[in-house]
């Protein structure tokens, strides 16, 4: 199959690369997740009962259950867009220090998010198992939506930790790398000379110190003084 020029150069493209990894799509789905929790409890979420027009929370008439699900769904929301902006700057951490403890905060706000959503979901499907049938007229579809994206926020997030720890494991600091690349560039800057080079090290012994006047440059010897001749007086 040929595939048009420009079409191969957008394939090619850093933005098309970027939208590929396992880490964006993950944090694309958990943004996309978080968002249908909260929108749909904040939309129809709150509902007047058949006898009253005072606006109650669908899920058993309890303010904290919406309150709990708006909330977490936003902040999730806004923790995946941060973090698509951090990974699109990933490439240009020139600091490794930098760039473990970015990979250390997403692992653990990760797994934090995963154990929240385990918790929500648990206590959003509570509420709804106790709310009486026919409270309410509306508000019945946006609360199972939410309990069902709750619990695929947990899955999303538990993958996006494990991936972090991918990250960890591979990108490890090696230890003494530091101090073993700088003895490396010390020994190709005093790396002995070839056997073309006018100057010739003398072989010594481990314990001995001798330095000969082939090893100096003629450059470097002492001057010697001018003598001074007797003319006979006439």
């Amino acid at each position: 199959m040929h595939i048009p020029e420009g079409l191969q150069d957008l394939a090619d493209s850093e933005a098309v690369q970027f939208l590929k990894r396992p880490k964006t799509i993950a944090r694309i789905f958990a943004g996309v997740f978080s968002l249908i929790v909260f929108s749909s409890l904040l939309t129809d979420g709150y509902q007047n009962k058949t006898n009253s027009s005072q606006l109650h929370c669908v899920l058993n008439s309890s303010n904290a259950g919406c309150s709990f699900a708006v909330g977490a769904g936003l902040l999730a929301f806004l923790s995946c867009l941060a973090f698509l902006a951090l990974d699109a700057h990933e490439g240009r951490i020139a600091s490794s220090r930098f760039k473990m403890a970015f990979q250390l905060l997403d692992f653990i706000l990760a797994a934090l998010w995963a154990g929240i959503w385990s918790v929500g979901f648990c206590f959003l499907a509570n509420q709804w198992q106790r709310s009486p049938p026919g409270q309410f007229l509306l508000g019945s579809g946006s609360v199972k939506a939410s309990i069902t994206f709750a619990f695929f926020s947990i899955l999303v997030w538990t993958l996006q930790a494990y991936l972090a720890l991918q990250d960890l494991r591979n990108d490890a600091p090696v230890p003494y790398r530091r101090s073993l690349d700088e003895g490396g560039v010390v020994l190709t800057s005093l790396s002995p000379p070839s056997a073309a080079s006018p100057v010739n090290t003398p072989t010594t012994g481990p314990h001995s110190l001798s330095y000969t006047s082939s090893a100096l440059s003629p450059h470097l010897t002492t001057p010697k003084a001018p003598r001074l001749t007797m003319m006979p007086a006439n």
